[in-house]
């Protein structure tokens, strides 16, 4: 891998977009943008110092579609795609993609974004490692009459998640059998149109939960036993505990769980 790359093509749009446009200048490094065609004059493709339509308005004919993405990279000669979030940042396929292309995919490597991207993985892979989970299904969900029998056994309210998703998407609260399934398909409506993916997963809804989060950062030398890592705990409101689990039980599961040759940014939220 490039210690440091010459251009990278920036897979995503908005804000994200204008934040790794401003970290690569500062850092020297050209940088391509992706547009669709209703974003042909959006700030991104005006501050990027290249800038190439990948399709029409609909995500899934140009941001999410991984084709034409790689097509522009080529094309563009860049050495390495940021997908910075949602959209491409935790798809399994594009990673592999990438790396058969020769190209550098900058986050997780394919292993670790089946094993952690995708939630309902996430959730197992968490499980076999001995960390507390909120109850939930096991397995992924496809069809209502899954998921509500899963609900059954939970025990309302439950929250319905698409497994690809992030940002709050592809999420709805269910509080009786007769809100399930009108909630549970506008949920996997709205994966699918924005991840291209109608895997769900059921969980228990806490009410008034206490939050915190943690966070794991690794360079790719984690896999030769020299590495680096940041972790922050946030506790909202303070405290020394979650539900009676002290905060620091949770980071030996998580280590084990992310395993080593995660080389990004890892972060994991206990209710």
């Amino acid at each position: 891998m490039r210690e440091l790359f010459n251009k990278i093509l920036i897979a995503n749009r908005g804000e994200i977009a204008l934040r790794i446009i401003r970290a690569c200048r500062e850092m020297g490094i050209k940088t391509v943008a992706v547009y669709s065609e209703a974003d042909r004059e959006a700030l991104h493709t005006l501050l990027a110092d290249e800038a190439i339509c990948i399709g029409p308005a609909a995500s899934s004919e140009s941001y999410l579609n991984m084709e034409r993405i790689l097509t522009a990279t080529v094309a563009m000669k860049a050495d390495a795609i940021h997908p910075g979030f949602g959209f491409l940042s935790e798809n399994t396929r594009f990673a592999e993609l990438c790396e058969k292309c020769n190209i550098t995919f900058i986050g997780p490597s394919a292993e670790i974004i089946h094993k952690m991207g995708n939630k309902s993985e996430a959730r197992k892979t968490m499980m076999e490692a001995g960390v507390p989970v909120v109850p939930g299904s096991k397995e992924p969900v496809y069809t209502v009459e899954e998921g509500l029998k899963m609900a059954k056994e939970i025990g309302f309210p439950v929250m319905i998640k698409a497994s690809s998703g992030g940002g709050g998407k592809g999420m709805r609260i269910s509080r009786s059998e007769e809100d399930f399934e009108a909630n549970f398909q506008n949920a996997q409506m709205e994966s699918v149109k924005g991840f291209s993916d109608d895997t769900m997963y059921i969980e228990k809804y806490i009410e008034q939960p206490r939050h915190i989060e943690f966070q794991i950062m690794a360079d790719k030398f984690w896999k030769r036993g020299t590495f680096r890592r940041e972790r922050l705990l946030h506790p909202a409101p303070p405290s020394e505990s979650a539900g009676g689990i002290p905060v620091g039980s949770y980071l030996p599961g998580v280590k084990r769980a992310h395993g080593r040759g995660c080389s990004a940014r890892g972060e994991g939220r206990g209710l």
